[in-house]
Formats: structure tokens, C-alpha cells, sequence
């Protein structure tokens, strides 16, 4: 462990903590400028948000601030020093610390274990556990991180696993932390809690850069928001200076508008219908019965980790139900495998689009034609049509405005928002009867937020159902025609959409208990 900077160490008054001049990163493989001589500054004890639509080049700029990529231009100044900067050893020795979205943590290893990486405490030549305890312990209690240093990291839920990556900055004495997208795989609860942790670093005097796509997150966070677009800086606000709807406008660069369902749909005839299925691990607790119409979108709400999950994964064929049925248009699917089902007129945008949705080593035509690669449409006889493929991927980056890309691109290089474009437009070539939409704009950006869910409206009034899985309350209610709640793996519900509102929701949510 590093020791405390001294007196002698300090720069002088008004010097930033960390200053950018002129970076600039440049990607030949894909011909995108990524970062365009960007140049700002931050202060001891400041917030300073960077806003940007998926792919705008914010995450290619940590990156070069914690050396994982090395700039073509530009230099980084830390306290006023300019500081060479090439792997993430020289970054952590300059006071940087990233709070990666992606965790990169030890599961099988404890808090402490985790925490102290690569600097553990050694006594008479043997790894002093009781010495990292009481550190780590230490360290969180001063920082107001509420953990149990002796767990193991992999049994954490994943605030308490954000809490670890934090103590882990901690820990190395950073005094600049780089949040990226830190919110994206949080519960409410969970976001509210870290933005009050934020809050409280950067009293202590620590520098804080938060990259978001959370727009009140922002407005309630940050001293300053820097706004980028295409790898450019376009303006820099003061906290107060612009409401959401201008902060969206400068992001996009046009005016932005929040799609909703229309109130004069008349779903007709239903196309997936459940009854009584008990879905692992809530076996005890109830069961789920629901029924999706032709050209409806059946929203449904819940706290995350009340089997919402399970519920789209028995219903695609993923893990088998425990009891009850699943009938998708009047067809039996219970128990059939996932491309038995698929056949059958189901498609299936999963929650995790880089671990389940995609292959992250395969290009994106590989992956466009992932779930329909034996048809007649992409082979021949066993032999790859790699031409029609081509050309299939080459429309579905036309059509669904995939930025910065070609058939060939690796997938792994790409945004959030283009990977999510990438899953649904692939799932929505099949022609669907019924699309599993499961928290399908987790991590995107307002712009990639409405495109997704125009293209989900759009599905809808050609006839798809649409069954609408998410944690945030203002999707449900803008885009359902009726809404459920999941309460420990039962479906409460659906109400029509007038006849609930948030705060019901709420109520259901919290007990599942219905209101008076």
C-alpha cells in the first residue's frame, strides 16, 4: 500500500486535480474518430457529469484517462504535472480510479481479498488475512461503505459488489474517481444510495468524473455537465443551466420526444397465454397466469429479483417451468426447446444483450443471423450463403441506424445503444408474433431509449405483442396497455392502463399487496 502524499507533494492553489489538453484517439480498424481534441478541467471536491448518447466517445475517453488505451494527441495533467499515462498501473499511481459499469471482480475470493489485490498484507512471508480485514473494514466504515469484508464477492448483490470496485479505488488512495455509467445495473434504491456516496467523496475533497446517461441523475449530481457528441465536446453547463429536455436536445442533437402506446389500440385475440406456472426458486411463493393480445404491449413492473427474469426465461424455453402451462398461439410450447419455440412465432430481446443476446468475439453479421443460421435464407445445403448474409447485416445497419459500423466489425467494439439495435433488429426479422422485451433500454441513452421504444410501438400496431419486462416505472406506464406487477413470482394484475398509476405501482411492488 502506497504511503500518503505529503505536504511537500501538494500544487499550488487553484491547480486542478486533473486537466485534458487536446486528446485525441483515433481507432484505424474502424476509421472512427472516437475522441476529437478534447480539453477540460477538474477541481478538488468537484462533480463534474460527461453526457453523451451511446458511442459518443465518453467510455474511449476513460479509457484513456486509466490507460487502457494510450491517445494519439493531447497530453494529462495531474495537480498540474503532465503525467504519461499507458496501462492502468500508471493511472493508479497518478491518483485515478475507475468504477468500471462491467465489475471486475474475484467472486470466489472475499471482500477484503478483493479490495486488496495485488497489495495484500504479508506477515513472516504468509498472506496476513486478519491484517486485510481490519483494513478493508477500516476503510469502509470511514467512507460510509456498509459491507461485510469477509464475504465473498461473488454472493453480494450488485450494489454491495459496486461498493467493492469503490473500496478497491479507495484503498489504492485514489483522489480522482471515474465513474462510468455506474447506475446502469442498479435498483433504484441501489442508484440512490451511490449518488449520496458520490456526493459524500467528493466532500472529502476527491475529484469526480460521472459519465451517465441518467439525465436526472445528472441535474441532481454534478457541479458541471460536459455534453459530447461524435467525440466532441459540444458545451459545458453549470449545474441549473439547462432542464432535461435541453440536456436530451444538446445530447442528440435534434429535439427529443418520449413515444407512447395509443390509447385508441383495440388488441384483439391472444397469442401467449401462462396458466399457473411456477417458476424456479418461487416455488413456494405463487404462481404466474397472464394473457398477451395481438398488438398489445403487456407492461410488467417489479422490484428486480422477483422472478421476472425466470418468468421470460421459462417462457422461451430457457429454464423449465416447475407447473403450468405456456400456449403461444394456441400451441402448447411448454417444455420445448428454445428453437422449437422460436419457430413457433417467438422472439426474445434478453436483459443481458453481452452476455445472452450476443457473442461479443463474433462480427455483427454473424450475430444478425444468429438465431436463423440453418435457414434457407443464410445456407445451403451446410454451406454458409455469405453473401445474402452480408447483405442482410448491411440492412439491418441502414434501417437501424448502427453507427460506426460494417458487417465484418467485431460487435464487442461497439455502443450499448448499437449492440441493442444490433439484438432487436435481428429479433424483429422474423416476424414475430410475440416479442419478449426484457429490460430492453437498460444502460442506453435517451436517443437510443426512443428509438427502441418507437421500434417496440411500431411492432405493436402491426400486430406483435409485446411483452414488456422492466424495472423503470416511467417505460411501463408510457408504452403498456396494461400493466402487472411480479411479486415474489407471482403476476399481480394486469389492470388496464387507466385504471393504475405510479403510485399502486408502488404498492404492489413493494408488498404485493392491492390497494384499498
Amino acid at each position: 500500500m502506497r504511503s500518503a502524499r505529503t505536504p511537500v507533494d501538494a500544487p499550488p492553489p487553484d491547480t486542478p486535480r486533473l486537466e485534458l489538453r487536446g486528446l485525441r484517439k483515433y481507432f484505424a480498424s474502424t476509421g472512427v474518430l472516437a475522441v476529437a481534441d478534447v480539453s477540460f478541467a477538474v477541481q478538488p471536491g468537484e462533480i463534474v457529469a460527461i453526457i453523451g448518447e451511446n458511442g459518443t466517445g465518453k467510455s474511449t475517453l476513460m479509457n484513456l484517462l486509466f490507460g487502457i488505451h494510450e491517445p494519439d494527441a493531447g497530453e494529462i495533467l495531474v495537480d498540474g504535472s503532465p503525467r504519461t499515462i499507458t496501462n492502468p498501473q500508471d493511472a493508479i499511481a497518478a491518483g485515478l480510479g475507475m468504477v468500471h459499469q462491467h465489475f471486475e471482480l474475484v467472486p470466489s475470493f472475499t471482500v477484503a481479498q478483493n479490495v486488496l489485490l495485488g497489495r495484500e498484507p504479508v506477515g513472516r512471508g504468509l498472506y496476513d488475512d486478519r491484517a486485510a480485514r481490519a483494513f478493508v473494514g477500516t476503510l469502509a466504515a470511514r467512507s460510509g461503505l456498509s459491507i461485510d469484508v469477509s464475504r465473498r464477492a461473488g454472493d453480494l448483490p450488485i450494489g454491495a459488489q459496486q461498493r467493492v470496485e469503490i473500496l478497491k479505488a479507495l484503498a489504492a488512495e485514489a483522489r480522482t474517481l471515474i465513474f462510468d455509467e455506474p447506475t446502469a445495473v442498479l435498483t433504484p434504491p441501489e442508484a440512490e444510495e451511490l449518488l449520496v456516496l458520490v456526493h459524500d467523496l467528493a466532500a472529502t475533497g476527491r475529484s469526480i468524473l460521472f459519465i451517465s446517461h441518467k439525465l436526472p441523475e445528472v441535474q441532481a449530481i454534478a457541479d458541471r455537465i460536459i455534453v459530447m457528441r461524435r467525440g466532441e465536446i459540444v458545451t459545458t453547463l453549470q449545474r441549473g443551466e439547462a432542464d432535461q429536455a435541453e440536456l436530451a436536445r444538446l445530447m442528440v442533437g435534434r429535439e427529443v420526444e418520449q413515444p407512447r402506446m395509443s390509447s385508441d389500440a383495440s388488441p384483439q385475440g391472444t397469442v401467449l397465454d401462462l396458466e399457473g406456472v411456477r417458476l424456479p426458486g418461487h416455488g413456494g411463493t405463487g404462481e404466474a397466469s397472464l394473457s398477451l393480445r395481438k398488438g398489445e404491449v403487456l407492461g410488467i413492473a417489479g422490484v428486480s429479483g422477483n422472478g421476472q427474469d425466470e418468468l421470460i426465461e421459462a417462457i422461451a424455453g430457457l429454464t423449465p417451468v416447475e407447473a403450468g402451462t405456456v400456449h403461444l398461439q394456441g400451441r402448447d410450447i411448454t417444455g420445448a426447446t428454445p428453437a422449437a419455440i422460436r419457430r413457433a412465432g417467438l422472439a426474445h430481446i434478453a436483459a443481458d444483450r453481452m452476455a445472452v443476446g450476443l457473442n461479443l468475439q463474433a462480427s455483427l453479421e454473424e450475430n444478425a443471423a444468429a438465431t436463423a443460421f440453418r435457414s434457407p435464407r443464410f445456407a445451403r445445403r451446410g454451406v454458409v450463403r455469405r453473401r445474402e448474409r452480408r447483405a442482410f447485416a448491411r440492412r439491418l445497419i441502414e434501417d437501424y441506424e448502427v453507427r460506426g459500423s460494417a458487417p465484418t466489425r467485431a460487435v464487442r467494439t461497439l455502443s450499448g445503444g448499437n449492440l441493442q439495435k444490433i439484438v432487436i433488429g435481428r429479433e424483429l426479422a422474423g416476424d414475430p408474433a410475440v416479442v419478449l422485451a426484457n429490460q430492453p433500454t437498460r444502460g442506453l441513452d435517451v436517443g437510443s431509449i426512443e428509438f427502441v421504444h418507437r421500434t417496440l410501438l411500431q411492432a405493436c400496431e402491426a400486430g406483435v405483442g409485446v411483452l414488456l419486462v422492466s424495472t423503470e416505472l416511467d417505460e411501463v406506464l408510457a408504452l403498456s396497455h396494461r400493466i402487472a406487477v411480479m411479486y415474489q413470482g407471482r403476476v399481480i394484475g394486469p389492470f388496464a392502463h387507466d385504471q393504475i398509476d405510479r403510485e399502486r405501482i408502488g404498492r404492489l411492488m413493494a408488498a404485493g399487496e392491492e390497494a384499498a
